[in-house]
């Protein structure tokens, strides 16, 4: 019991003067001195302790804390049902927990550079594998704890000298894109010109190309439509049905030849009923909208590359314009997108309706927030009219950089009466209401 109690004691340092440093940068001297000594005494490097080395640069110098470093923040499943008495295992836990916290979770204030932005990045990538994800994966999510990430990665970007550190391609070449990074230059492209705009361009581009790749996954991993059992199975080896083609022909076994003769070969069928469909993308470019924009238009151009799909793409504030040439380049209609101002959601409309050929084969998504104002009432009225002549309408309610969802209580409960619910949270939702509609 006694033990029990010394390393409850130990653990308690440790998270009491991670609680004091996330609230004040000044040092304790008593529970500095104290968590030292733990620290030592643990065997693990003083550097834990050292809110200005990043976890790199400690993974670097004892590469054997790098596997307990990733999972550290998960449950685990076999721990004991029953009063929690912590042993020197769970103070180990404790110190590396806190250095992971401390340096993701206290970040300061006052300018930042493109080297304070890169080591931050990095030890929230090594917090995110210690929650169990690949880094970056919580702060795409932008739901939860990604959220938090998400807005303390956005105020480090705002603090930043940001077109200072794209003129200079040594700092640009530091920095990781990321969501709130990619706002802030879209906000700003305007503005750069030269080796700046190039930079800009590049981390545009590298962004567009690492979240293309995983909705490509999502998008190859969602619910696809059923079989087609109206078309003849294609008769080719790959098809082939083995077990099926063995199982038809047992009768023909010949004990005394001791083989199996097949009179008849069976094979899948693999076919899918698809429907030539049309997918056209309302998106709402207002200063709220850059995830849901940013995500929606590669979505977008991945379903745009799917056989029989013919998809449309329509932005609008003010202001719609179509899009559609560049639907199959996103990062070509970021470059075109100007963000912020007012909406029009009418406006886009009456864009998008002239698109709407057949009905019952049309889908249109509207990303918004739909704080409309005096045009709330005729959007409503357009958007009811196209969802009674067929259409499947889908809204998909704005989020922010922070992870912050805002969205229109009057359209909201209104989308609700009519059978369409606004579509929040993870892309993935939004991935398999298309895929099912489209395939």
């Amino acid at each position: 019991m006694t033990d029990d109690r010394a390393h409850a004691n130990r653990r308690q340092v440790l998270y009491w003067r991670l609680l004091a440093r996330l609230f004040s940068p000044d040092e304790q001297p008593a529970l500095e001195s104290a968590s030292v000594a733990v620290v030592d005494d643990l065997g693990l490097p003083a550097a834990l302790l050292d809110p200005t080395v990043s976890v790199d640069t400690v993974v670097q110098r004892f590469p054997a804390l790098a596997d307990e470093l990733r999972g550290l923040l998960t449950p685990d499943p076999d721990a004991p049902a029953g009063p929690f008495h912590p042993g020197e295992a769970e103070v180990r836990r404790a110190a590396l927990a806190s250095k992971l916290l401390l340096n993701v979770f206290a970040t300061g204030a006052g300018e930042v550079s493109a080297g304070q932005l890169a080591r931050w990045q990095a030890d929230a990538g090594w917090f995110e594998q210690a929650c169990g994800v690949s880094p970056g994966e919580l702060r795409r999510d932008g739901a939860g704890l990604g959220a938090t990430l998400a807005g303390l990665e956005g105020d480090l970007v705002r603090r930043m000298r940001l077109r200072e550190v794209l003129a200079d391609p040594v700092l640009a070449a530091r920095l990781t894109p990321s969501m709130s990074l990619i706002e802030q230059l879209l906000r700003d492209k305007a503005n750069l010109s030269g080796v700046a705009l190039a930079n800009a361009k590049s981390l545009i581009r590298r962004y567009v190309d690492q979240v293309a790749e995983v909705l490509r996954t999502q998008v190859a991993q969602a619910t696809v439509g059923a079989v087609d059992r109206s078309v003849p199975p294609k008769r080719v080896f790959r098809n082939l049905d083995l077990d099926r083609t063995i199982w038809q022909n047992l009768t023909n076994w010949s004990p005394d030849d001791e083989r199996l003769y097949v009179d008849r070969l069976y094979y899948r069928r693999t076919a899918r009923r698809t429907t030539p469909a049309r997918l056209i993308v309302v998106v709402d470019q207002s200063g709220s909208m850059v995830d849901s924009m940013v995500n929606c238009t590669i979505l977008a151009s991945i379903f745009a590359g799917l056989p029989k799909v013919d998809v449309h793409l329509i932005a609008y504030d003010t202001r719609a314009l179509d899009l559609t040439p560049w639907v199959h380049d996103p990062f070509e209609v970021l470059l075109r997108t100007n963000l912020g101002g007012g909406n029009d959601g009418p406006v886009a409309m009456a864009l998008a309706r002239p698109k709407i050929a057949e009905p019952r084969n049309t889908v249109l998504v509207w990303i918004s927030d739909f704080y409309e104002f005096d045009r709330s009432q005729p959007l409503f009225d357009g958007i009811e009219a196209v969802h009674r002549s067929g259409v499947r309408f889908i809204p998909v309610g704005s989020v922010n950089s922070s992870g912050h969802q805002s969205v229109n209580p009057w359209f909201r409960q209104r989308f609700k009466d009519l059978g369409t619910p606004v579509i929040s949270g993870h892309i993935r939702k939004l991935v398999t209401e298309l895929k099912n509609f489209l395939t």
